[in-house]
């Protein structure tokens, strides 16, 4: 399931990086999220499955869309104005990271162990390699659409903390991904009419609105039933682990359609990144070490 969500995912950069050719920010995300509260809509109805009817509930899902789709779809997509799908989808990466420091002070049973504080150490090199000393010294839009889309990683990464309370409201993934995605769609709907006036932009191509269609039916409405559904078992950080796969398929994607390239430094910081999350992990240290023991044993 985390493959399948990680292709998903990958797939908003690719669509993302398409769309900001003609759309602006918040008109590519209201279509987004409005296309895909409808399309899971239609499949409750098809199911009959009712959304909940408490105000508390509503309320949850006004916070988890702002900070899972509303805030971070803005802040990713404006970055990708400026940045190849790619190198935006490795910043993503970070998010892990952010929910292993967030979830250390924020949670009572997610706490920060020494593997972990490594692993955070060692991403965060790998942000920072990605980012480079330039940027520092001379500071520019690129630099500006880097942080947006780490300022978009740190808020998927609170909204994963705050998503763990809908395990215990006892509601199917279906139904969660709608509520959250009906309120996010509440959120930016007015934001895109009064900021972008879309009724007198000029009418899209047939790539873009092939892909709006792929963003709202694929990254969207698919890719959140299926993330409620591993959040529900996997718990936050084991979930987020997934944003490492994801630029696998958006550098693939962007590569092949859309000429972009990657520099060495990019790969050089998914490589902390990914050395990182080894480590917040714990596995695969733990499979070398048993296999080194028994490779000594063998010597002996």
């Amino acid at each position: 399931m985390l493959l399948i969500l990680a292709s998903a995912w990958g797939g908003s950069f690719f669509f993302n990086g398409i769309a900001v050719r003609e759309l602006p920010v918040f008109t590519i995300v209201a279509s987004r999220l409005v296309m895909a509260a409808a399309i899971l809509l239609a499949i409750l109805r098809l199911r009959a499955e009712r959304l909940p009817a408490n105000p508390g509930v509503w309320g949850c899902f006004l916070v988890m869309g702002a900070l899972n789709n509303a805030i971070p779809f803005s802040l990713i997509v404006w970055g990708q104005q400026q940045l190849a799908s790619g190198v935006a989808a490795i910043l993503n990466a970070a998010t892990p990271l952010l929910t292993v420091v967030l979830a250390h002070v924020l949670t009572r049973d997610e706490k920060m162990s020494g593997g972990r504080l490594l692993g955070v150490a060692v991403g965060f090199a790998g942000v920072a390699v990605m980012i480079g000393p330039a940027a520092v010294r001379t500071p520019g839009s690129g630099v500006a659409a880097e942080l947006a889309c780490l300022a978009g990683a740190l808020s998927y990464a609170l909204a994963g903390i705050f998503g763990r309370r809908f395990r215990a409201l006892g509601m199917t993934p279906m139904a969660t991904a709608s509520g959250q995605l009906i309120a996010s769609s509440a959120l930016l709907l007015p934001l895109a009419l009064f900021v972008d006036h879309p009724w007198t932009l000029a009418v899209p191509g047939v790539a873009t609105i092939g892909a709006l269609v792929g963003l709202a039916a694929i990254s969207t409405a698919f890719a959140y039933v299926l993330y409620f559904r591993i959040l529900a078992t996997a718990g936050a950080t084991n979930l987020l682990l997934v944003t490492f796969l994801i630029p696998v398929s958006a550098i693939l994607l962007g590569h092949l359609f859309l000429d972009e390239s990657l520099l060495p430094k990019h790969g050089a910081g998914i490589a902390l990144i990914g050395l990182g999350l080894a480590a917040i992990d714990g596995r695969p240290w733990s499979l070398l070490r048993r296999r080194w023991f028994r490779a000594a044993g063998r010597g002996r």
